[in-house]
């Protein structure tokens, strides 16, 4: 088990000795009241996650994503290199994106096979020969990244899972950061701690970079669902962060090749689009024809160059858990580098020999659907119970290629203040990253962490919770 504070001695990291130096001289009650105080504040500002109950009885509440007073510190270091893993890989998904819609060259090396992107429920024919500003896809990548324990007590990065579609969790990312600077401004006095609050303007500014050509002063807009999806609160925050609109498709229309918003003032023309919401409802008159959510001829316009949608269209296609084995793979076929982030090793339960291992070690393995999100549709082999195993190995052999196993990784631990005290509890890291004309990111991420003892899921859905992230500048 690699811990992020403590060494296998016991012995507290270089990174987090002034941290603990500081924490040592805290008590008990003055963190609990910290804590209430976060709970308070966070409740007051509505900074809420939908949690959907039994998916059958249609039950959902709406609660606090629980915050950690606790931060994940990495030094500047670690940030650099792992800075740039990311944007070698976030590179070659766009580039790989954009050859799938275009010459399709990595099916004809025979690197990527051909029914795994032309079967794949997320890939969409008609983005096929449309250009997009840029070659950029995924505007805005969450990358979500694990530590495991080395035999010799050192720890390994791992990328788990791409996400290049609606990737969430900024929002926390920013406002966990706000909570510390106000519970703890000591802190901050006494830690050189990279900033994160200028990400909106980074968003904004890659969104402005992927305009239609000719627009100087383009028009931004954030395309919500409503304010009945889960993630609602952050929608509504970076478009208030970056001074956007915040629309719904109802306030959309499009008339000759062109989209406008409907203000107070007449139709506005909008060039650029941050939706959040799923291909499936973008354009009733091409995918989901029940879809209220979407705008009629969005995709049109789209095709036609008149305006941009961030993510793209089609870029589900590589953030499928069945793509993501080969990630390795397109980076040296399109960079002609070796992959400085490296993937978890990941059986393909379509092939008949993974299938065959993954069977025989289920109670070892972790198995996800390869289209599955949340936390959700997945077993964990080691904290699962016979019957469960059983269940799921039905479920399995009934669809083999609908799911992907991984070994049963020790995810990093920190510090965390929980009811009992302070505890290790396992954590992950989402980094955003921003492709526009440049590739930007603020140092850091989302930090999640897994609440329950000895939980390996830290999905807010699934009852996880979120720390603030801290790059330590040099």
């Amino acid at each position: 088990m690699f811990d992020e504070m403590y060494a296998a001695s016991g012995a507290v990291r270089d990174h987090y000795a002034a941290y603990d130096r500081w924490l040592q001289r805290q008590s008990d009650e003055a963190m609990r009241a910290r804590r209430d105080e976060s709970e308070m504040i966070f409740r007051r500002v509505g900074i809420t996650f939908a949690v959907y109950g039994d998916k059958d009885s249609g039950e959902g509440t709406e609660r606090l994503i629980p915050f950690d007073l606790i931060p994940r510190v990495i030094p500047a270091s670690e940030w650099r290199e792992m800075e740039k893993g990311l944007r070698q890989r976030v590179e070659a998904l766009n580039r790989f994106i954009h050859d799938v819609y275009h010459g399709q060259e990595i099916i004809k090396a025979g690197v990527v096979p051909a029914e795994q992107i032309t079967r794949n429920a997320q890939f969409r024919p008609e983005m096929i020969g449309v250009d997009v500003p840029g070659g950029v896809y995924s505007h805005i990548a969450g990358i979500d990244i694990v530590r495991a324990a080395n035999p010799d007590g050192s720890g390994t990065y791992y990328v788990l899972e791409d996400n290049l579609r609606v990737p969430s969790g900024v929002s926390y990312m920013l406002e966990n950061r706000k909570m510390m600077m106000r519970l703890f401004p000591d802190l901050f006095a006494g830690h050189r701690v990279a900033p994160v609050a200028h990400y909106p303007d980074l968003l904004l500014e890659t969104l402005r970079s992927v305009a239609p050509g000719g627009v100087n002063e383009p028009t931004v807009v954030v395309l919500t669902p409503g304010m009945y999806n889960s993630a609602y609160f952050e929608h509504a925050f970076l478009a208030q962060q970056m001074g956007v609109e915040l629309v719904e498709g109802q306030d959309l229309f499009v008339k000759d090749g062109f989209v406008f918003m409907r203000t107070t003032r007449g139709p506005k023309r909008v060039d650029v689009i941050y939706r959040r919401l799923d291909d499936d409802f973008l354009d009733p008159l091409v995918f989901r024809p029940d879809s209220t959510l979407g705008c009629a001829g969005l995709l049109s316009a789209y095709r036609q160059g008149n305006v941009t949608l961030c993510n793209a269209v089609g870029t589900g296609v590589a953030d499928d858990k069945s793509i993501y084995p080969y990630v390795p793979k397109m980076i040296e076929f399109y960079l002609g580098e070796k992959p400085i982030l490296n993937n978890v090793p990941t059986y393909l339960c379509r092939v008949k020999e993974d299938l065959q291992y993954v069977l025989d070690h289920l109670g070892e393995l972790v198995v996800k659907e390869v289209h599955g999100a949340g936390g959700y549709g997945m077993l964990v082999g080691p904290a699962a119970t016979k019957a469960e195993i059983e269940a799921f190995r039905a479920q399995l052999l009934a669809n083999p290629s609908n799911y992907i196993a991984q070994p049963t990784l020790s995810l990093s631990t920190c510090p965390t203040y929980v009811e009992s005290g302070i505890a290790p509890r396992h954590i992950d890291l989402r980094p955003f990253v921003l492709s526009g004309k440049t590739v930007q990111m603020v140092p850091g991420g989302l930090t999640r962490v897994a609440l329950k003892e000895g939980s390996l899921v830290v999905n807010s859905s699934q009852g996880g919770g979120t720390k603030d992230t801290w790059v330590l500048e040099s």
